[in-house]
């Protein structure tokens, strides 16, 4: 089984966000700095996918000059696609890419769990893909609604629930070095 790592959106335009909170990223920082430590290492080629917004004035706008990676991932990748939906499958060349390369695992990465983490994970499932989401090795932020705030960790805690075992294993990179 031929494995890639997926970083996803691991861009400078969430630095421009009013959520951005270094206090929640330091730890995702050293799970992501890690797992793609761990896939140089052994070979496994790192896919950048990168979120675009065109035209749209924010800092997903190409225009803006965000789109690029955030600081302390600015390490080369084997191939970098762009998307402007939630998953990275969707008119990006992504799965054709994998397919000549026979890749059939993916570590999934990057920035938001619940959004654009969680979304490529299940597209990838329904593609027939084995995915390790690589839970540690995701950011999120707390979010709002109906007056109440869910915490990252619960955030990251229900996405976990609706993955495993139906989309992806849950993993951390611990896990996967020891593989």
């Amino acid at each position: 089984m031929t494995v890639a790592l997926l970083m996803i959106d691991v861009q400078r335009s969430f630095t421009a966000r009013d959520y951005w909170d270094e206090g929640h990223v330091a730890s995702w920082a050293r799970a992501q700095r890690a797992l793609l430590d761990l896939a140089r290492a052994r070979g496994v080629p790192v896919v950048r996918i990168y979120h675009l917004a065109p035209g749209s004035g924010g800092p997903f706008d190409p225009a803006m000059g965000l789109i690029r990676p955030l600081e302390g991932f600015e390490d080369a990748a084997d191939v970098v696609f762009e998307k402007c939906v939630h998953n990275a499958f969707t008119d990006t060349g992504l799965e054709t890419w994998l397919r000549a390369r026979q890749i059939t695992r993916l570590w999934v990465s990057g920035i938001r769990t619940e959004q654009c983490c969680e979304t490529t994970t299940r597209v990838a499932s329904d593609l027939g893909f084995d995915v390790d989401f690589v839970s540690e090795a995701t950011l999120t932020f707390p979010m709002q609604r109906l007056g109440r705030t869910w915490s990252a960790d619960e955030i990251r805690a229900r996405t976990e629930l609706v993955l495993e075992g139906r989309f992806a294993r849950i993993v951390d990179v611990a896990s996967l070095a020891s593989e």
